[in-house]
């Protein structure tokens, strides 16, 4: 695509802080690059009309974690480090209600469960652990996370017992995006989208980069990817899929707070007296470790027999949209924020927490520049 002088001067050209992704990560990147540097020239190229991966298509869990989540982090990482992790995501949340106001987003504190299936024995280790993962975390909310809950709302199927989280909240996606773009695009910062980064190249003073419609110049490249991030050849990032649906409004309904199910596999909540149920990708992995969007039989029949089954078994409903999004996943739950180079920088592997993490990811990775 040939583009005109005024294009090339006005968009292209002395261009400071290129960042790719315009999702939360990157929005957040560019406010924060805004403020430490207000003169800068600061572009985002985003392959989607809008914010492509996963933060224009998450379930909107304000949430830092699951017991049982917590409990199977134990076995892979040290106490410090399930601290930290948890202490990211609680300050990534506080950072993201700060930028954008609670009423904005529409944030609500309404809690969170889990709960668990009578096929296994998880809530019983869950019971036993409880007091010890409270202690853990006491130093990061004065207070315990976690206590036990009866089965007030009626599902079926599950133990009578959940496990209550009321430090957990929920949000509206698309109201916490709108928001973000809009406060991004008041500071002057300049957003193309439907541009696809294809490649780049760095010099001693800059790094090319070539895009599916021109290339051009720029001072510092930083890659907001997350699960995109190895098209770019960020290693230690592996795409993915989460498949989600939401029904109809229900009338009465009386389902309020956000819901873990089977160790946190499903995930399900109310939204504008809907529910909105995802999850599923523990049914088959490798089909789900793709960037294609797009949702598949074996899970989303799955997804529907559970609401029929087990959250409303009682309660006639109607699906009316089905979606899907792309994480950004790998060994370790902690995220990759570094230089790659001497001009290139990523801020990637959000791990399905991009949520509560993603203002802060933002926030480090415009810091190492």
């Amino acid at each position: 695509m040939k583009l005109s002088y005024w294009e090339i001067k006005s968009w292209l050209t002395d261009v400071d802080y290129t960042i790719i992704g315009s999702g939360i990560v990157g929005l957040n990147c560019a406010l924060h690059l805004k403020g430490r540097f207000p003169e800068a020239k600061i572009l985002i190229l985003e392959k989607g009309i809008l914010p492509q991966g996963a933060s224009t298509k998450n379930a909107g869990f304000a949430c830092f974690g699951s017991l049982s989540e917590i409990l199977d982090d134990l076995k892979s990482h040290t106490k410090e480090e399930v601290l930290e992790l948890v202490k990211k995501r609680i300050d990534g949340l506080q950072l993201l209600r700060k930028t954008l106001s609670d009423k904005a987003i529409n944030y609500k504190a309404l809690g969170g469960f889990e709960l668990f299936s009578n096929q296994d024995n998880l809530l019983e280790e869950c019971l036993e652990k409880k007091e010890a993962i409270n202690r853990l975390l006491k130093p990061i909310f004065n207070d315990n996370v976690y206590s036990v809950s009866d089965n007030v709302f009626q599902f079926i199927n599950i133990k009578q017992k959940y496990i209550f989280n009321k430090f957990e909240g929920q949000l509206d996606t698309g109201k916490m995006m709108e928001t973000l773009l809009k406060k991004v695009l008041s500071k002057g910062i300049k957003i193309l989208n439907n541009t696809t980064v294809t490649g780049f190249f760095e010099d001693n003073n800059s790094v090319k980069i070539d895009t599916n419609h021109f290339e051009f110049s720029s001072s510092k490249l930083l890659i907001a990817t997350n699960g995109f991030s190895s098209q770019l050849n960020i290693e230690g990032v592996k795409p993915a899929r989460a498949q989600v649906l939401i029904t109809k409004p229900i009338k009465n309904l009386q389902i309020k707070g956000t819901f873990h199910l089977e160790r946190g596999y499903y995930y399900f909540r109310n939204i504008d007296n809907r529910i909105l149920f995802g999850g599923g990708r523990n049914l088959d992995y490798k089909t789900e470790e793709t960037t294609d969007f797009g949702q598949t039989k074996t899970i989303q029949n799955k997804l529907e027999q559970l609401l029929k089954t087990t959250i409303l078994p009682e309660t006639p409903f109607e699906i009316d949209h089905r979606w899907s999004g792309i994480m950004g996943v790998g060994s370790q739950k902690k995220a990759i924020v570094k230089q790659v180079s001497n001009h290139v920088f990523c801020g990637v592997r959000l791990g399905g927490m991009g949520v509560a993490i993603g203002s802060l990811v933002g926030k480090e990775l415009a810091d190492l520049v």
